[in-house]
């Protein structure tokens, strides 16, 4: 499912109605917005789609609408994996690939608790393939309930299974992800994307297969441009300029997310309300008026390098 080219895969946000309820019309039209921004695929049913805030029935239900309205056109992955035993995890899974996506996600903070030994993480990783059947997986190294980073053997290991086709990285060092790439290398049906931003071109350069980072549910466009555009020599005084702009940004992006992302998107003509499950909230003024900073920073940006911002 991984092609060559740089992929940015988004981190889907789940849009609801005021009273909460899934709103599948805003959802339908993001699915939209994403694919003509250029991504390349999408990861539903995530910490930014507010899993933890979902039903079982609502995490198959909205990751089956997604499937059906993508039909086809680029890669799903979701997450199938939550607390529970190894063997009800085990079943969940079954019940998502149903659904259509691509690969299913195994949160590696799922699989042992944060005192359990490495040992005891890789054992439950072992039977949770082996409950699976031939389901194909990748790993999220989701920072809630807590973050369990791969360590690079390991992750080599369970490629050369034939089984893992996805591993969203959120070690948030570059010589881990160099080392984690090293060790997969030989498999090109697997693919490594990154979600830290502030070494975006160094772990494109390194040979992973794409971003996957909440900084594309601000500007998508500006992500995909960064994966086309990461080693033209002709415009690295841009590329650089991107990657100050991520870094520059990290913590608005960050500090009231995913809110501040539904914000950004209202401002930018799309037709999402910022009700969230979660206890996210715009707290102030102050944070509206820096995201609109931020929105004009990126307009000024994105005319600098050529991409069209709505």
């Amino acid at each position: 499912m991984i092609q060559k080219d740089k992929k940015f895969v988004p981190v889907m946000l789940m849009p609801f109605q005021e009273d909460g309820s899934i709103d599948y019309n805003t959802l339908d039209n993001l699915v939209d917005f994403y694919l003509e921004a250029g991504a390349g695929g999408l990861f539903a049913n995530c910490l930014s789609s507010e899993m933890y805030q979902l039903s079982q029935e609502e995490r198959l239900e909205s990751v089956s609408f997604i499937v059906k309205k993508v039909n086809g056109r680029v890669p799903i992955v979701a997450t199938g994996t939550f607390e529970d035993t190894i063997e009800n995890q085990a079943e969940f899974v079954k019940a998502m690939y149903a659904t259509g996506v691509d690969a299913v996600i195994v949160i590696t903070g799922l699989l042992a608790k944060e005192d359990d030994s490495e040992e005891t993480f890789r054992a439950n990783v072992e039977k949770l393939l082996a409950l699976t059947d031939d389901v194909p997986l990748g790993f999220y190294e989701c920072p809630v309930p807590y973050k369990r980073v791969l360590s690079a053997d390991f992750l080599g290991q369970l490629v050369k299974t034939g089984r893992i086709k996805y591993h969203k990285d959120t070690s948030l060092d570059i010589n881990s992800v160099r080392a984690k790439i090293v060790a997969t290398k030989d498999d090109e049906s697997f693919g490594l994307y990154d979600a830290y931003m502030a070494h975006a071109v160094e772990t494109l350069k390194a040979g992973s297969a794409g971003l996957s980072c909440i900084q594309g549910n601000y500007f998508p466009e500006m992500v995909v441009w960064l994966c086309d555009n990461f080693d033209n020599l002709e415009k690295k005084d841009e590329v650089d300029q991107v990657q100050q702009f991520l870094i520059d940004n990290m913590d608005v992006m960050h500090d009231t997310y995913p809110v501040s992302a539904k914000y950004v998107l209202q401002k930018r003509g799309i037709a999402i309300g910022t009700f969230s499950r979660t206890p996210s909230k715009l707290p102030d003024e102050n944070a509206k008026k820096q995201l609109d900073i931020l929105l004009e920073d990126y307009q000024v940006l994105s005319e600098k390098i050529g991409v069209l911002a709505s």
